[in-house]
């Protein structure tokens, strides 16, 4: 606890928490609060801390919508209690993180999703096609306590360091102004629950690397790599018995399964092979997903000038692609750019209300004739219709040139920057 609450340590996590921003908590604090009034709370924190005598405050639940459907619960602190739960981050995750499993990659400094999936991409192309895709069943709701809390005193002695996070478990929640106690789960949402999740799952972790299996742990996503069916379904049924009987966690059976690897995503690709060689694709829903987000940002009736509208396409192209370039298929690159290029020509016809306005609008931008500009400018065709009918006018360099992000040609740069 020294540690924890030590200047230095506190500052950093101060710094942390006020950049990472976020929504108040039951008391409607801000991290502006937080920030200007940091310095005459820290000595009694400090205090209170170190005597053992501080209660977190009672957690605001915020229901949000999962990008594969249905609902999450987020665990909202106060900024005073993710403050104190990023110093205790901080002094515990160098005590713990040395000791996880290589193949767990979730929420540790320096891994990363995209590396799990480039190792589980190893581990196919060594004959292992066959995945044990296990999904955990509203995980951070059902974290036993006493289960984890024996697992984080295997290296923490400090008994007001365990009282404390101990206290954070069972802290209250506040659901649509009713509190409600909690006798199982971590609150998603709170700096320390990541860490806590972890060390419950390490235990997970450090079975399977006993029994020899190949695995790759995100969260609570964890793939286990067979080289048959009927390996992998042994694996499931001694992974379900040893989740469910010694973690007290349950298997999500919608989402678990036995399948060859080409037929599951991890996490939000997929693999396909040919002629022996393993290639990282984009998984379907991944792609959806990005086709809905831009089709919400194209939609035909947002009155906006071309390049506000631009201005928010961009950044969200640049962090899929951020993300998604790993994949070595450049045909949804393309096809994916192509689609967006003529949703951004249905777009400008749809702001082109008036026929008077389309054909003043088509002559700017290279209508070569009278008679053509009348015809397009009182089409009466529908407006993804009209899209194809100006890429002469529209061109594709034209729409590069207003700033629109090329993705293709963006995918090929990142791919060449590997």
């Amino acid at each position: 606890m020294e540690a924890i609450t030590d200047t230095n340590n506190l500052q950093r996590a101060l710094k942390r928490v006020c950049s990472n921003g976020g929504s108040p908590g039951v008391d409607g604090k801000t991290v502006d609060d937080l920030k200007a009034h940091a310095a005459e709370l820290e000595p009694t924190l400090r205090e209170q801390l170190l005597r053992g005598s501080y209660r977190p405050v009672t957690v605001l639940r915020r229901s949000i919508e999962k990008s594969g459907g249905g609902t999450r619960d987020l665990g909202i602190p106060t900024v005073i209690d993710r403050w104190i739960q990023q110093a205790i981050l901080q002094v515990l995750e160098p005590i713990f993180d040395p000791h996880f499993s290589t193949s767990s990659y979730g929420f540790r400094r320096g891994r990363s999703a995209k590396q799990a999936v480039e190792q589980a991409k190893v581990h196919i192309q060594e004959g292992r096609v066959w995945v044990v895709d296990i999904d955990l069943e509203r995980f951070f709701d059902r974290v036993n306590h006493d289960v984890l809390m024996s697992r984080v005193s295997r290296r923490v002695g400090d008994r007001r360091v365990l009282a404390l996070i101990g206290a954070y478990l069972r802290a209250g929640v506040m659901v649509n102004g009713i509190v409600m106690d909690r006798e199982e789960g971590t609150p998603q949402g709170g700096p320390l629950s990541p860490l806590l999740a972890n060390i419950l799952l390490d235990d997970l972790d450090k079975v399977l690397e006993r029994r020899g299996h190949r695995f790759c742990r995100y969260a609570d996503d964890c793939n286990i790599f067979t080289r048959s069916e009927a390996a992998g379904k042994r694996v499931m049924t001694s992974v379900r018995e040893y989740l469910e009987h010694r973690l007290h966690l349950k298997v999500n059976e919608a989402k678990s399964a036995v399948d060859l690897a080409t037929k599951r995503k991890f996490p939000g690709f997929t693999f396909e092979i040919r002629k022996g060689i393993v290639r990282i694709r984009i998984a379907r829903k991944s792609l959806e997903r990005a086709h809905d987000r831009l089709r919400e940002l194209t939609g035909r009736t947002r009155a906006l000038p071309p390049t506000a509208l631009i201005q928010e396409l961009n950044p969200y192209l640049r962090g899929w692609l951020g993300y998604f370039s790993l994949a070595e298929t450049p045909t949804p690159f393309r096809e994916l750019g192509s689609w967006l290029r003529r949703r951004m020509r249905q777009w400008y016809w749809c702001q082109w209300k008036t026929p008077r306005a389309r054909r003043r609008q088509l002559w700017r931008m290279g209508g070569r004739t009278e008679e053509r500009l009348r015809i397009f400018s009182s089409a009466r065709s529908g407006p993804w219709h009209m899209s194809w009918v100006l890429n002469d006018i529209v061109p594709n360099d034209w729409l590069h040139r207003q700033g629109l992000l090329d993705l293709f040609a963006t995918y090929q740069d990142l791919r060449r920057g590997r």
